[in-house]
């Protein structure tokens, strides 16, 4: 019914069992905000006749803080008071609730108009309902704090008081009610501590990890330590008798690192028995070619391809050659950076219950649970509408938990066991070793200047990894990497090494490296010219406009919106004031997941090379609205603690053999308290719908860390992680 309504949405209101009012709200979203293929986006609203009000947030919530965010949209159009408002979590049903994700920015913007239009058509609902009850016009009444007032009258209800009056009402048309001016926001723009804030810090058990159900074995899986291995043989009888553990039997995969893999399976009455069960077996396994495989290997044939014509080119305009031909002044430079783990704190978990009637049941910490339910069903042989899937909120995914890996590994697992719960849990180790990696990338830039240090011409050589021709998952280019398309001469290579090691999205994927070679680049460009990087950048933006979308995009870039952050960021850091001697002020901007983010990151140098970032100031445009101030200032915050991190940490994942050499928190170290800087953010209103906030701020705090070092030193930093032994600053 919904689906031939085009693009109004359906709505329908229910009496609450004991009275009251229940509004499915299913809406269509936007083409321009959902693309194609889009589902319909479903919220619901339940107000209970003593006026309790009873909001579902409908997506995952990873920590960006979607499950208090999407409610606050509803409650204020709805016109209640955010203390009356009890938040729910959604099951995963992208049928009734459209798309179910923690990925990619998209929460806001894909849910901010659709949402409004729900709170606003249940307002509507409850004021034909007053009206009806009084015998007067719905224009004659107003609502406020989840009361309906009749001014001429001096006559109010509560909402819970016409509940079920207005249950019985027909719904208006979303697309027709009255949506709040924004100046009559009430919620929205209010910082508001996250709905789960309280649990969290209580301990609660409400994370995926913490599932416990009757009767539940814990199960440990073990697989090949090479990507690709299969399983030869191993030993199932010698750890049958090990303490508390119940069963023991091999999984055979399908070979999708993303869906399956040849494993061995141990089911004991705790996790610590089943992990050491686990440790104690002798597997064999066909490790495959990927064992040839190392980053050392890596590194040689970059810079092979480099040395050598490009495989392929991506984008040419004008005449490159020519204009660095006659170039007044040429740089080049080559960049690269390592593999990266995404490191959640939640080690990769999931619960499964195989009925014994062939349905199943998972508790699945995912980002794209649907998308898990579709692969679980392809890789067991179900239908997805046999997959019953829980959200519990997860404890971290920065786009590891795109991929559900572990929920096939559970329901695979739970098949051979019907009737009775397992929950699998990854060990930190196995998560580090069998993550789906941030991808290395190597560069070769080349820049022309004019004689007045005008840029003439760019070219950028690109060495990705690739599988099966195609650049891996987070390896691709963006070609709305400036200077494109405010270069008159530039040309985009693109060359391939073939690699077995997984990789998938991180935090701000491709961007995360991306923007740290091409902004540290353009720093060597502008210093070429005599300039810094905010005036070389101001100088290629020009006036205020939007730049035609460049080719596989629909996204505009708007010059106006960048130079708003930019000359923010300056300000607020008073560049180029510098800072006291030994430190140094670098900076960078960067436009990714519809965000505009300038940074200006001050760096400490000590003499034996030691770096320390007391202050970092970001200014970034999302739009019109911030939803919650509090939550979007925490999000900018981690953007800049995790960029620091992967920059300063000695971050790196490493491949010889075929096999991770990282193993824990240990060699892999996380960014810690201790060396978290005074971060200022401020956020440049514009008049553009709202959009999100996950991704977009982390990008340019590498690149104006690695500026500010320069800056403080003279020397360049053209490899990540940054070496502090050769960074030491002049006596």
């Amino acid at each position: 019914m919904a689906g031939n309504l085009g693009r109004r949405a359906f709505l329908k209101a229910s009496l609450l069992v004991g009275g009251g009012l229940l509004i499915d709200a299913s809406l269509p979203l936007p083409a321009t905000a959902a693309g194609e293929g889009a589902g319909t986006l479903g919220a619901f609203i339940a107000i209970a006749p003593d006026g309790r009000v009873t909001i579902t947030g409908k997506n995952p919530e990873i920590g960006q803080g979607i499950k208090t965010s999407l409610p606050m949209i509803i409650a204020d159009e709805l016109d209640v008071d955010w203390d009356q408002v009890t938040v729910t979590q959604a099951m995963v049903n992208e049928a009734v609730y459209g798309p179910q994700t923690a990925g990619g920015s998209r929460a806001t913007p894909t849910n901010w108009m659709p949402l409004r239009q729900v709170g606003a058509a249940a307002r509507a609902l409850l004021v034909d309902a007053a009206a009806k009850h009084w015998g007067v016009p719905a224009d004659s009444i107003t609502t406020r704090s989840g009361r309906l007032l009749h001014a001429a009258s001096g006559r109010s209800l509560g909402y819970g008081e016409v509940a079920a009056e207005a249950a019985a009402l027909p719904m208006p048309d979303p697309a027709t009610v009255r949506l709040k001016d924004p100046a009559e926001f009430r919620i929205i723009g209010r910082p508001t501590g996250g709905v789960d804030s309280p649990r969290v810090v209580r301990g609660e058990p409400i994370f995926g990890i913490d599932t416990r159900l009757p009767g539940m074995l814990y199960a440990a899986f073990e697989r090949c330590p090479v990507f690709g291995g299969t399983l030869k043989s191993a030993d199932l009888d010698a750890v049958r008798g090990k303490p508390g553990v119940r069963q023991v039997f091999t999984v055979k995969g399908n070979g999708r690192a993303e869906s399956l893999v040849d494993g061995v399976a141990v089911l004991a009455t705790s996790w610590w028995l089943a992990n050491q069960a686990r440790e104690s077996l002798t597997v064999e396994w066909d490790e495959g070619p990927g064992a040839a495989q190392s980053t050392e290997a890596y590194d040689a044939q970059a810079k092979a391809l480099l040395d050598g014509a490009p495989q392929a080119e991506l984008f040419r305009t004008g005449d490159v050659d020519g204009a660095l031909a006659g170039a007044a002044k040429r740089i080049t430079a080559d960049y690269a950076y390592p593999y990266l783990s995404h490191a959640p704190l939640e080690p990769q978990n999931c619960t499964a219950l195989w009925h014994e009637d062939g349905t199943l049941e998972l508790w699945a910490p995912s980002q794209l649970p649907e998308r898990g339910r579709g692969v679980v069903a392809d890789a067991l042989g179900l239908k997805p509408e046999q997959i019953t899937m829980h959200m519990p909120r997860i404890g971290g995914g920065f786009g590891r938990r795109l991929m559900n890996d572990y929920v096939v590994q559970a329901a695979a697992i739970a098949r051979q066991v019907p009737g009775t719960p397992v929950k699998l849990v990854w060990t930190r180790t196995q998560d580090i070793q069998h993550d789906f990696y941030r991808p290395a990338g190597w560069h070769r830039f080349t820049a022309g200047l004019d004689a007045a240090g005008r840029p003439t011409a760019f070219a950028a050589h690109f060495v990705t990894l690739t599988r099966g021709g195609k650049p891996v998952s987070g390896g691709e280019f963006d070609f709305q990497e400036l200077p494109a398309l405010m270069t008159p001469n530039l040309v985009f290579a693109q060359s391939g090494i073939d690699s077995v090691v997984p990789t998938g999205p991180m935090r701000a994927p491709r961007s995360n490296g991306l923007a740290w070679a091409y902004q540290s680049f353009l720093d060597e460009v502008a210093q070429a010219a005599g300039t810094d990087l905010p005036a070389l950048l101001l100088g290629l933006l020009g006036e205020p406009r939007a730049l035609p979308a460049r080719q596989g995009s629909q996204v505009q870039f708007h010059t106006g919106r960048a130079r708003g952050v930019i000359e923010k960021a300056l300000a607020m850091s008073s560049w180029p004031v510098k800072p006291a001697a030994g430190s140094a002020k670098g900076f960078a901007f960067y436009f990714c997941h519809l965000g505009y983010f300038a940074e200006v990151v001050e760096a400490a140098v000590a003499q034996d090379g030691t770096v320390r970032v007391p202050r970092v100031w970001v200014a970034g445009d999302i739009g019109s609205q911030v939803v919650n101030p509090s939550g979007a200032e925490n999000q900018v915050r981690g953007s800049v603690i995790d960029g620091l991190g992967q920059a300063l940490g000695g971050l790196s994942i490493t491949l010889a053999g075929g096999r991770i050499e990282q193993e824990n928190f240990d060699t892999y170290p996380l960014p810690r308290i201790p060396g978290t800087p005074d971060i200022a953010v401020e956020f440049v209103r514009s008049d553009f719908p709202p959009t999100g906030l996950g991704e977009p701020a982390l990008p340019p705090v590498i690149p104006a860390l690695c500026n500010a070092v320069f800056a403080a030193t003279g020397k360049r930093v053209r490899k990540l992680p940054l070496d502090t032994a050769g960074f030491s600053r002049p006596a």
